[in-house]
């Protein structure tokens, strides 16, 4: 029986579980809660029913709604961060790299959860905290982005920050329509054509300075 399966045994029969376990199963049933209604139609009895526990034992791990929500955001932005700085040092090709920073926004977009919803199209972006988190993570992604073409292509930091918010911007938008779309291009078919297109404009006007 798997590690997952266990936990939800252990719920069902009312054992009690670690504070680390209970804490993972309460944060899935809060992100599909979440994901399926929003932030505000979500409702914390709700999530409480979903992960099989009772209100009072939700409220011991997370004071209110905001807080479990942004422990998720929290997590699904530092989860992104990891994948784009992942993609930059796998390898030393920049034009692998371009494809690898792509992929990573595909990837994340394509993950179990819809999590990248809660990232991307959050109904609370209005909520400064929420605003936060996502301008933290994209902040961390471009800087990352923006230090690799400063390296390899000898630019200064604003002309390659411009470049690195570019390949942001174009690999996220691309990839959630991709994914609204159903897959209609098969996923590394996707990635391939607009790593290409980025690699001609990054590749073809900046070459490599120090081969």
């Amino acid at each position: 029986m798997t590690e997952t399966a266990q936990q939800s045994t252990a719920a069902a029969r009312g054992v009690r579980l670690p504070r680390n376990a209970r804490r993972a199963q309460l944060l899935a049933a809060a992100q599909h809660v979440f994901v399926a209604n929003g932030y505000h139609a979500a409702a914390m009895d709700e999530i409480a029913e979903r992960a099989g526990v009772s209100k009072p034992v939700l409220y011991q791990h997370f004071p209110g709604k905001l807080e479990l929500y942004m422990a998720l955001l929290e997590t699904h932005t530092e989860e992104l961060v990891r994948r784009v700085h992942g993609a930059l040092d796998s390898t030393t090709d920049n034009k692998q790299r371009v494809r690898a920073a792509v992929a990573a926004y595909f990837d994340f977009v394509d993950g179990e959860g819809q999590a990248f919803r809660m990232v991307f199209e959050s109904d609370l972006r209005s909520e400064p905290a929420v605003q936060d988190a996502v301008e933290r993570a994209t902040s961390a992604c471009v800087d990352a982005i923006t230090e690799t073409i400063m390296a390899d292509a000898g630019l200064d930091a604003q002309r390659a920050r411009l470049l690195a918010v570019g390949l942001v911007g174009v690999s996220q938008v691309t990839a959630r329509y991709w994914l609204e779309t159903e897959r209609a291009v098969p996923k590394d078919e996707a990635i391939s054509l607009i790593s290409t297109l980025a690699w001609r404009g990054i590749g073809g006007g900046f070459p490599l300075q120090h081969p």
